[in-house]
């Protein structure tokens, strides 16, 4: 037995912290936090990870508002962000269209599509959301049942990018054919 602990202790997390306040600029400081950010959050916190003043907070999570980086919620005090995940999958899907070609995505999304059609046959649905895990009382199928519906919702964001890609790729960079 070791002993090993998955919790680094304290001077480890502060070092790395000041590692990346000594190394990184406000901008990618504030950058980086707010895609960290899964819930509507004030810029004063944002602030506070991000090691920054407020003022400087609101200031760059305004400007990658504007870039549709960030979701912003001015209608209350104080201001929240959050990431927009819908800007992420698009540069996702813009990443795929640069290494692949218009075929090498019909084809990827064809076989996601086959590997989806196992999942409807074995959970007898086309909604993994309509599937519960708890059906058993065998531990062991529960988890079994987890992970296989874990692997399905994967795979339907995986469909969904791809065929984003597609459509990026055959309109030549844009969602909607000229």
């Amino acid at each position: 037995m070791t002993d090993f602990d998955p919790v680094p202790d304290q001077d480890a997390v502060d070092g790395v912290r000041d590692r990346w306040r000594e190394r990184t600029d406000t901008f990618d400081r504030v950058y980086d936090t707010v895609l960290g950010v899964t819930e509507s959050t004030s810029y004063a916190e944002i602030a506070s990870i991000a090691a920054c003043s407020p003022n400087a907070a609101k200031k760059h999570l305004d400007r990658l508002a504007e870039m549709g980086i960030v979701r912003a919620d001015q209608g209350v005090q104080p201001a929240q962000y959050q990431r927009n995940d819908s800007y992420l999958e698009w540069q996702e899907a813009n990443r795929l269209v640069e290494d692949r070609t218009v075929d090498e995505l019909i084809d990827r999304v064809g076989e996601l599509e086959a590997r989806r059609e196992e999942f409807v046959d074995q959970f007898g649905t086309d909604d993994p959301s309509a599937v519960s895990v708890f059906d058993h009382a065998d531990h062991e199928r529960v988890h079994e049942r987890m992970d296989r519906l874990s692997e399905w919702h994967a795979l339907e964001r995986d469909i969904r990018l791809y065929e984003l890609a597609r459509q990026i790729s055959q309109n030549n960079g844009h969602l909607i054919p000229a």
